[in-house]
């Protein structure tokens, strides 16, 4: 953690440095719009709208991801119970043979786990 925050001295102390050197005064055109301001002002606004549009780009799939992700971990609570009631069953039936009854009460998981 300590070095996450030596990068960020470090990084913020160069953004110093860079904005003290490029101080020239310039104007920026784009289509119908334009900007004046000093170079470091224009590279900073450059970089900023870069990582937005970089954001926007991978947000669909970041969410496409999350959805996906709790999708799979019910599906993989759902076969971790599946797989108790089957070590239930596999246990119980090497005690005594199952009746209709038993395997009913496993499958509903009325059969605790002190039995394994």
């Amino acid at each position: 953690m300590i070095i996450l925050f030596i990068i960020g001295l470090l990084l913020g102390a160069l953004a110093v440095v860079f904005a003290l050197q490029n101080v020239a005064i310039i104007t920026v055109t784009f289509f119908s719009w334009e900007l004046t301001a000093s170079l470091s002002v224009v590279v900073a606004l450059s970089i900023i709208s870069g990582i937005l549009i970089a954001l926007l780009l991978f947000l669909p799939e970041s969410i496409n991801n999350y959805f996906r992700y709790r999708k799979l971990k019910k599906e993989n609570h759902r076969l971790e119970e599946e797989l108790r009631k089957q070590k239930q069953a596999t246990v119980f039936a090497k005690n005594t043979p199952p009746t209709r009854d038993d395997i009913a009460k496993i499958e509903d998981g009325v059969i605790e786990d002190h039995i394994l």
